[in-house]
């Protein structure tokens, strides 16, 4: 049996994959043959600590047995997942089960640590502080904004409460000059009928005289002014105004007066990646090449060559070209994925998320589109606007450059998800940032016009 392809194997060098490896780097935690041990202790930019194996086995703590207490684990079953003892191996429990060194198991186990370890300092930690410094400014923003309303619904309180201090003023007003109006009219007949109640008065104690009076001459010059009197004077009928108040409706009067609209919560999902092998928490300064050096020449088979082209990460590159298809090729330049867009139409630009997802501009059908799985999502849909390109921003967002219907007006606008945040069109003074009719190119560095 060949001791490379069995179920259980002996410990073996880790660089070169073949001999035995009778030492172990401590700080390295790998196994090495004695021919590449002074190749590891070349790499000069760690102090390694190389020792023999057996001089480390001794130091280990191997874990007890849990079926056999007296027993050290000194095994590791792959489809069990669990430390096993010789005395294991002799119950046939394990028979044909995958066996290896537990020095191996706790290698693969103390590297995944490691990288756990350093994707927790570097990336998470990070990421959870960011996020957690976002939500004071929420909360500040709360207060800002609560006061910013309280002021307003104080003001429009102020401005009703002088509209009905004016109405009022003017209905006291009005009632006070229909009662000037009103009483010079009374006054007037009052004096007239006081006038001719004095003179009726006058007369009857002179017919009263008269009638006593035995002289003839005086009884005959009288002359009746009954007729006078019998004409009576016009009563004057008054209809006096009223006050007729209405019923207040608080509905409508909240409608006049103004609402709030409704607080909303919107909880959106966060797309963490995986950070790529190496990567650091911030991409270290790296000189430019002063001649590039070719990869890998790939043969798109676009009939009038590529539109766009994307790095979607590490090992594949997206293209876009004049026909309805976009092909991810790896660095090899072999084909690995072709995906249909969604219409039909021709992609007009590509590019690629935080999270590693495709997205692309659909000028015929107005949208820009998301592939997530091979499956492609709508997530902007514009009206009397043509999306032209897009690119991600390192906060997550969609930074998308369009052009209008006729052509006229240009104009970036950032989208979180399907949300507009900001439309940039015009400079301090009001005049267009960017010229129409020309293809434009965006990135987070630049936006390129051609």
């Amino acid at each position: 049996m060949d001791p490379r392809n069995s179920a259980q194997d002996v410990v073996r060098c880790t660089l070169c994959q073949y001999s035995v490896a009778p030492m172990y780097c401590e700080v390295c935690l790998i196994h090495m043959c004695k021919d590449c041990v002074e190749k590891h202790l070349s790499d000069s930019s760690i102090v390694h600590k190389v020792v023999p194996l057996k001089q480390y086995l001794t130091t280990l703590n191997y874990p007890k047995c849990k079926k056999h207490p007296t027993k050290q684990c000194e095994l590791h079953c792959e489809q069990c997942d669990i430390p096993i003892c010789a005395q294991c191996i002799s119950s046939k429990k394990h028979l044909r089960h995958i066996q290896k060194d537990i020095l191996k198991t706790i290698e693969s186990k103390t590297e995944k640590l490691e990288k756990d370890l350093q994707e927790l300092e570097k990336f998470l930690y990070p990421k959870y502080k960011e996020i957690a410094s976002n939500i004071p400014v929420q909360k500040a923003d709360l207060s800002k904004n609560s006061q910013k309303l309280t002021t307003a619904i104080d003001k429009q309180g102020e401005v009703w409460h002088r509209e009905i201090d004016t109405i009022i003023t003017n209905l006291k007003s009005n009632v006070e000059e229909m009662e000037s109006k009103h009483l010079p009219i009374l006054n007037k007949q009052e004096n007239e009928i006081t006038h001719t109640v004095s003179k009726i008065t006058r007369t009857i104690t002179e017919l009263k005289k008269l009638l006593n009076s035995k002289d003839v001459f005086l009884v005959s010059e009288y002359k009746s002014r009954i007729a006078e009197f019998r004409r009576l004077p016009p009563k004057l009928t008054v209809s006096l105004p009223n006050f007729r108040p209405q019923e207040i409706h608080t509905d409508q009067l909240i409608k006049q007066f103004g609402s709030l609209s409704a607080l909303s919560f919107t909880t959106e999902e966060q797309d963490y990646s995986m950070p790529p092998q190496g990567a650091e928490s911030s991409p270290p300064d790296r000189s430019l090449m002063d001649v590039p050096q070719v990869i890998t020449a790939i043969d798109t088979g676009y009939r009038y060559g590529v539109y766009d082209v994307m790095c979607l990460n590490d090992t594949k590159v997206g293209t876009c070209g004049n026909d309805s298809m976009m092909k991810l090729f790896n660095l090899q330049g072999e084909l690995v994925e072709s995906i249909q867009t969604k219409s039909g139409n021709w992609p007009q630009n590509i590019a690629v998320t935080r999270s590693g997802d495709l997205v692309y501009t659909d000028r015929g059908d107005r949208a820009v589109n998301i592939v997530k799985n091979t499956q492609i999502q709508t997530v902007i849909r514009l009206q009397g606007w043509i999306p032209v390109s897009v690119c991600s921003t390192f906060s997550g967002d969609l930074l998308v450059v369009m052009d209008s219907d006729d052509y006229k007006q240009s104009k970036v606008v950032c989208y979180s998800g399907s949300t507009e945040k900001q439309s940039i069109q015009y400079d301090d003074k009001g005049q267009p940032l960017y010229s129409f009719g020309n293809t434009k190119h965006i990135s987070t560095l630049a936006l390129a016009e051609t």
